[in-house]
Order: C-alpha cells, then sequence, then structure tokens
C-alpha cells in the first residue's frame, strides 16, 4: 500500500497540486494510525494531509476515485449492465453463474483462472488481473489519446484475450450437446458472449483511466460528454455547478473561434474584378492588389426567456451563455416571462452574471411563481418593447409554449417576425409533444424562422453556435 501511495502522490503532483514530502511523510503517518480498511477514512485522510488550496479539492477527489476506484466500479459496473440487459434479478443472476459452474464441473471442462474470475463475476480477482496486464503492457507510460490503441492492445495481450476467446469458443461448443433446455442453453450462451465483451470494453476502460489520470483535458472532455447529452430537466445540484461551468467554457471557445475569424477577416476577401481594372494603366499586370472590405454588422439580440419552474434550468443556461457571448453582439436586451414580462437587461450590466440570473428566477423581477400564460408576455413586450426591434435583431425566444389553455395571441409573433431580422424559439421539450394538450406551439411555429428542441447542452451549443456565424 506504501508504493501506491507513492505513486498516487506522484499523480496529484502531476496533475498540478503542490505536495512536499512532509506532506507526504504526515500521510503516512495518519494511515498508520487509521488504518486503509474504510475508503472514505483514506480518502478524507490524505486529502487532509496533502491539500492545501480550496482550488485542488475537486482534482484531488477526481484522481482518488479513478486511482484507487475506477477500475473496481467500472468491473462491478459491467455485471450489473450485463444483468440489466437479461433483465434478471441479482438473485436470478447469481443462479445462472452457479448454474453454469456446476454444469462446467459435470462435463469435466476445467477452465483457466481468467476464464474463472469473468465467469463466476469475481470482481477482485478480475480487477487485479487487469491492473496486472496493464503493468506488463506499460500502460503507466501513455500520455496522450493517440496512444490508446497501441497500450490496449498491449493490454488485452497481456492478459489473454485471445487465448481467452478460444476458451470461450469450446465451451459453447461442450453446452451444445442436447442436454440442455433449449432456453437454458441460450441463456448461458448469451451470458459467455457478453462476458467475453465485458472483457473486451474493460481492456479499453482500464487504458482509458490511466489517460484520465495523466490528461486533465482529456479528463475534462469526459466529463463534458457525459453531460452533454443529459436532458437539463434532470440535472442533480452537483450536475448544474458542473454545467455552468461547462456552458462558460463553451461559450469561451465559441469567442476564440469567432475572434480569429473576425481578425482573419480585418484584410477583407481578394477582389478579382476590381484588381484586374486597376492593372490597365500597368498592361495587365497586377501590381496593386484591390480587396473587398465590407465590414459586417455585429447583430442585435433580444433574449425573451421563459422561467416557469418546468424550463427553469434551462432558461439558466440560455442566459449564462448569451451573457458570455454578449460582446459578439452590439446589443443584447433580455426579458425574462411567466404570466408578466421584465426586462433584466440592466440587471445584467450591473450585477455579476450568477447573481444577476439567481435574482431573475427566484422572483426579484416577475412574479416567478404564476401560471405560464405566453399570450399574455407576447402582447405586453408588444405593447411596451416592439419598438426596439430593427431588421438588424434577432429575437430568441425560449420556452415550452405550455399556455394553460389562455389565448394564446400569436399575431403578436407575426408583428415581431415583420419588424426583426429573424425570430428563433427554443423549445425544452420533445418534438413529440408539440402541439399537444396546452402546448400552442402549433400556432407559434408559422411566425417563427427557425424553431428547434433545445434539451440538453449539444443542443444549446448548436443552436448558439448558429447565431454567431
Amino acid at each position: 500500500m506504501d508504493a501506491r501511495i507513492a505513486e498516487f502522490t506522484a499523480l496529484l503532483r502531476e496533475n498540478g497540486l503542490r505536495i512536499s514530502i512532509a506532506e507526504h511523510l504526515d500521510a503516512f503517518r495518519a494511515l498508520e494510525r487509521l488504518g486503509v480498511e474504510d475508503p472514505q477514512v483514506c480518502k478524507d485522510v490524505l486529502r487532509a494531509a496533502m491539500v492545501k488550496r480550496a482550488v485542488d479539492i475537486e482534482t484531488f477527489d477526481e484522481l482518488f476515485d479513478l486511482y484507487f476506484s475506477g477500475l473496481g466500479r467500472a468491473v462491478k459496473r459491467s455485471a450489473e449492465v450485463l444483468r440489466g440487459s437479461m433483465k434478471m434479478s441479482e438473485a436470478e443472476f447469481q443462479q445462472l453463474i452457479e448454474q453454469l459452474e456446476a454444469i462446467l464441473q459435470e462435463l469435466g471442462v476445467e477452465l483457466s483462472p481468467l476464464a474463472q474470475a469473468l465467469l463466476r463475476n469475481d470482481t477482485g480477482r478480475l480487477e487485479q488481473m487487469l491492473r496486472q496486464a496493464a503493468g506488463q503492457a506499460g500502460v503507466g507510460n501513455i500520455e496522450r489519446p493517440f496512444q490508446e490503441g497501441r497500450y490496449t492492445h498491449g493490454t488485452a495481450q497481456a492478459i489473454g484475450l485471445a487465448g481467452l476467446t478460444q476458451e470461450m469458443d469450446q465451451l459453447k461448443e461442450a453446452l451444445g450437446g442436447g442436454a440442455l433446455p433449449s432456453d437454458v442453453e441460450e441463456a448461458l450462451r448469451r451470458f459467455i458472449d457478453q462476458r467475453l465483451q465485458n472483457l473486451t470494453d474493460l481492456v479499453k476502460r482500464t487504458v482509458r483511466l490511466e489517460l484520465e489520470q495523466k490528461d486533465p483535458a482529456q479528463r475534462e472532455r469526459d466529463r463534458l460528454s457525459s453531460l452533454s447529452e443529459k436532458s437539463f430537466y434532470y440535472l442533480s445540484e452537483d450536475e448544474i455547478r458542473r454545467m455552468k461551468e461547462a456552458v462558460t467554457r463553451l461559450a469561451q471557445r465559441l469567442k476564440n473561434v469567432v475572434a480569429v475569424r473576425h481578425r482573419r477577416a480585418k484584410r477583407g476577401k481578394f477582389d478579382c474584378k476590381a484588381t484586374l481594372r486597376r492593372s490597365l494603366q500597368y498592361g495587365g499586370v497586377p501590381f496593386k492588389i484591390r480587396f473587398d472590405r465590407r465590414v459586417k454588422d455585429k447583430p442585435q439580440v433580444v433574449i425573451l426567456c421563459d422561467v416557469s419552474d418546468s424550463v427553469r434550468n434551462v432558461s439558466r443556461f440560455m442566459l449564462q451563455f448569451v451573457y458570455s457571448l454578449q460582446d459578439l453582439y452590439s446589443r443584447v436586451r433580455s426579458f425574462v416571462f411567466v404570466s408578466e414580462i421584465g426586462e433584466i437587461t440592466r440587471l445584467f450590466e450591473e450585477r455579476e452574471i450568477n447573481d444577476a440570473i439567481e435574482e431573475a428566477l427566484t422572483g426579484d423581477v416577475i412574479n416567478v411563481f404564476a401560471h405560464s400564460d405566453f399570450g399574455r408576455a407576447f402582447r405586453t413586450f408588444h405593447r411596451d418593447y416592439l419598438s426596439i426591434l430593427t431588421k438588424k435583431t434577432t429575437v430568441i425566444i425560449l420556452g415550452d409554449a405550455r399556455n394553460n389553455y389562455n389565448l394564446p395571441h400569436e399575431w403578436t409573433l407575426k408583428d415581431m417576425r415583420a419588424r426583426s431580422k429573424q425570430i428563433i424559439w427554443l423549445n425544452p421539450e420533445s418534438r413529440l409533444t408539440w402541439g399537444f394538450g396546452d402546448s400552442e406551439m402549433d400556432r407559434y411555429m408559422p411566425h417563427c424562422h427557425m424553431v428547434e428542441e433545445c434539451r440538453n447542452l449539444n443542443q444549446l451549443y448548436r443552436v448558439v453556435d448558429r447565431l454567431v456565424h
């Protein structure tokens, strides 16, 4: 265990944590007194001894879980997924394993240690074998994603995956003698095939876990990927915090892309016709190159966000994204509504983004506890703010269009469309629900230039990406 703690300390240092020799020795002394039997106690002890800055806590927690329990969780998870796919309870799954073992004893089939650990679902032994194979393949030397294939192949060879495949084929042939009921034989064959596939996936996961420990950027990409397709409706409190960070990073990346394109565009595009005209005085030799220096104006944006309970998470992230991108636009005006509508532009100008959004979503601007009434909100906007729309204005509406059977007043959108450049509606509900029940989406849709489903980070990013290109 001492060697693993020393290796873990080195891993923390590689990821930017400053850990002195004295702190390292403090960790050893504390573990000698408290022991390592309880993983949570071990984690708390190491964190107390090694982490000095609050900003390093998240990195420490991630690396501890990856290093000490990441592979173990993956091994256990593979069996749980298989049991779920076979629609078996835990008792039924264990009964199938025992039934296979009894049949193999009757047939006199002897399995290799790897096959035994895999088919008996001996997670501890299987994890140990994977770690040993990874060590033999030198997976600890991996540094970049493009090396995954090579180290995965080496780990598969070290653990004996090819030989195991042949062994599993022979085992299925032994089960096919006709002595077993067809349904039992089919279940056992499926179990064997799936466990072999589980091991293949675990070999890949072993290498990926090592890479995640060494490469913080890869770890961040994987974490973002796990959030990107998850519906805003079902985020936990921790995921909401991580989503805020992800939205900010995506916005910054998008700003960087646009900034590069703008810098490249400052010189303008090569103007062939103008160049040829200017070259006539030189006998057609293009001594002076002409460029088209037309400047593209920044668009103006008006945001109308439904902040009722059903869409509050989506509104939060949309407001955050647009706030982060507002310097790409010449003017951004933001409004929130449920039944009433209120402008929060000045709030965003005067307050820090998170404080501004919280104030907008908690009832300080409008009554957020009222029943949704899109028609009333649109009619109020039409009466008080229609004049702010010009042919440079993009209007973005975010809401589920569920109007509690009130009058939709879709004519207001028709007038808004006539005055603006485009109207874009982002609906956080599935398209399959639009127009059913109290949804007025089918009435509002004809007056919009673009209507998109927007329930997760990927969809939000694709929509906003279109706005700035």
